[in-house]
């Protein structure tokens, strides 16, 4: 999972209370128990970093035991559900001290708040001990595995040791964890429990890698078609075809993939970050910039660009409280001999959390320095990134269909939570917003135990819809968020 470096701001309140009533549907606990027509006495889970717990930039004991799946099993074991056992981590840090490169920041520890310069910092902490090897202590009933996409729980050796090379690596060191075998895949191991409720939400990394890379080419989206192991429709059909086989009894429940532009790693940072820029300022920057500018005039003038291209490629900042764009390098501009292919952001541009770091005038970055690509990901890039999003959301809304299996629209609950009236939980009022808003964890891609427990609580909502059971929810509030020192 890539790390996060993120600059010195001051952090508001963690959560906002309201007088509005519970934005959940009608709640259950006042109904006697019952499985319906499912059963729960083997559930297994299976996912990427979003079910393993993942937050604050690692995966830890304490955030997996708020995992989503072990809320889920809780209030199964009210209606006849057995063990859930998770894989936990050693220690309540994260990150593998043998893995960790202090070059990218992998596998360092969690994220924590922590005073600099008079305001509260989030920051990596250091890896907390070696990966170990628990595959004695399973079988684990929560399969999630960080960083996980499709094909990757459909492949032979992803929990081998021999496969975490430095480079080209064929394994996972969180599937190398606990995988019974050096040769098995997670959906064997899954199905060696002979599970009899499955739920399954992978796909987001299938397109994630993309997003938060800025679109650099480091991590390309999947590509729909392909055979098994390659498309991620025949994978993912693959897939959830080996979970539930023809004439199964078995029930489950599968969820589609939100559009990662809606989480906090995207939408943080604005797309037009610099304001109040001084007059000094602006004379120094237009300044340094007036030789790329002749170089566009020059370029437009002998036709070879258009005028269009020379107006969204002109550097230009404005004083006041004008937002200007920060520049950035942006690959898919036309070629012109002699000229960076520089333009400034405009609001349909996300600029990447990590990139707060640099995106001042005094650090260079985005003024005088442009972007990297990696910072950035552009009105053409997030295109791509809605495109497979709606393509794999089609994918497993068409196979939750064939199978008759519960399906959750996970995308819809979080634009609901992305927006500004958020979701609320008995006066406490949740949203996407950094920190503040209370769902979403330190790292602006996964959630808190409080997010985790809305995810939850839809997972029990659509699992009682479908099976006829009244699993009670969980309450949000209950659960940990941010921690502040």
């Amino acid at each position: 999972m890539k790390k996060i470096i993120i600059s010195t701001f001051a952090i508001s309140a963690m959560l906002f209370t309201t007088s509005c009533e519970n934005d959940f549907d009608t709640d259950v606990n006042d109904v006697v128990v019952t499985k319906g027509e499912a059963d729960f006495s083997k559930y297994v889970a299976l996912g990427n970093s979003l079910t393993s717990g993942y937050r604050d930039g690692a995966l830890y004991s304490s955030g997996q035991n708020e995992s989503y799946p072990n809320m889920i099993a809780m209030q199964m074991k009210l209606a006849g559900g057995g063990q859930f056992k998770q894989p936990l981590m050693p220690n309540n840090t994260g990150g593998f001290t043998n893995l960790f490169n202090p070059t990218t920041g992998e596998f360092a520890g969690k994220y924590v708040l922590s005073l600099v310069n008079g305001s509260l910092s989030p920051g990596p902490t250091a890896p907390g001990a070696p990966l170990d090897i628990i595959s004695s202590g399973g079988p684990y009933q929560n399969m999630g595995v960080p960083g996980a996409k499709v094909f990757h729980l459909l492949a032979p050796g992803y929990g081998n040791p021999a496969g975490l090379t430095p480079t080209n690596p064929t394994a996972n060191p969180y599937f190398v964890r606990f995988a019974t075998s050096a040769s098995t895949s997670v959906v064997a191991d899954a199905l060696a429990q002979n599970p009899t409720f499955i739920s399954l939400w992978i796909g987001n990394n299938d397109v994630l890698g993309y997003a938060t890379s800025g679109g650099d080419g480091s991590n390309p989206i999947t590509p729909v078609d392909g055979v098994p192991g390659v498309g991620f429709t025949n994978s993912y059909t693959a897939l959830v075809g080996l979970l539930f086989p023809a004439g199964t009894t078995r029930k489950g429940i599968i969820a589609n993939i939100p559009n990662v532009t809606s989480v906090p790693y995207f939408t943080r940072v604005p797309a037009m970050p610099l304001t109040n820029l001084t007059a000094a300022q602006v004379t120094q920057l237009n300044g340094g910039y007036a030789v790329y500018n002749a170089g566009l005039a020059q370029a437009k003038s002998l036709g070879a660009i258009s005028d269009a291209e020379y107006q969204r490629r002109l550097i230009k900042f404005t004083t006041g409280a004008m937002a200007n764009g920060a520049v950035i390098v942006d690959k898919d501009l036309s070629t012109v001999p002699g000229l960076p292919k520089y333009r400034q952001t405009t609001a349909k541009d996300f600029i990447l959390l990590p990139a707060s770091k640099v995106l001042t005038p005094q650090a260079g970055g985005g003024t005088s320095v442009p972007l990297e690509d990696k910072l950035v990901l552009t009105e053409a890039e997030a295109a791509k990134v809605a495109t497979a999003t709606t393509a794999f959301n089609t994918t497993i809304k068409n196979v939750a269909t064939a199978k008759n299996l519960a399906f959750v629209d996970m995308n819809a609950k979080m634009e609901e939570l992305n927006s500004k009236s958020g979701i609320v939980w008995d006066g406490v009022k949740y949203t996407a917003t950094f920190v503040s808003g209370g769902a979403f964890s330190l790292d602006g891609v996964h959630l808190t135990g409080r997010g985790y427990a809305i995810i939850a609580n839809e997972f029990i909502k659509t699992i009682n819809d479908k099976y006829k059971s009244t699993l009670p929810q969980v309450n949000p509030n209950t659960y940990s968020g941010v921690t502040f020192p």
